[in-house]
């Protein structure tokens, strides 16, 4: 029995690269949610008019790891007190959002935000944003599994690269062999 999260912290090819290394994810889909626009394009993402946010939908084994190992990743990978951009990526498009399934996930994803505030593990506020989800769509094909179609992408190397690294280091125990 799997279950799903959906998560946005800038560009889509970098989470779901992250993302592909931990054991017990069975998939990372890469996509758009978060917004008003049905059915968008990437460029109409990109253009920053859909509302919607470069997303990826991980689908995993609760048996194997949990919801709040996944956002311990999630908030590993990106920087959440980086208001509408990651990295060279700016605009609402690449905002750090977590977009919960159930009535579960917002609590644990809401305790879990407000921890890494009280903790102080930032220079800065936490800015990620906590919505229901309503609908996913699916990126175009050419977004899925990005990385490992173009490893020697630049963009890829340079911002995706340090992710997975960060994983490997980070989650050894967690990794996919």
């Amino acid at each position: 029995m799997t279950e799903s999260a959906t998560f946005g912290g800038g560009c889509f090819w970098c989470i779901e690269a992250a993302f592909e290394e931990i054991d017990g994810v069975d998939d990372v889909t890469s996509g758009y949610a978060g917004g008003h626009t049905e059915d968008p394009t990437y460029r109409e993402v990109c253009s920053g008019t859909t509302g919607h946010a470069e997303v990826v939908q991980v689908t995993y084994d609760p048996d194997v790891i949990s919801y709040e190992e996944l956002l311990e990743v999630f908030f590993t990978v990106h920087d959440p007190t980086q208001l509408n951009r990651q990295g060279p990526d700016v605009g609402t498009q690449y905002r750090s959002i977590v977009l919960y399934h159930d009535d579960d996930q917002r609590e644990i994803a809401a305790s879990y935000i407000e921890a890494l505030d009280e903790e102080g593990g930032y220079d800065d506020e936490v800015v990620t944003e906590l919505e229901p989800l309503e609908t996913f769509y699916r990126a175009e094909e050419k977004h899925q599994d990005y990385f490992a179609k173009n490893p020697n992408d630049a963009y890829c190397s340079m911002h995706a690269q340090p992710k997975i690294d960060k994983v490997r280091e980070k989650f050894a125990e967690k990794i996919n062999v």
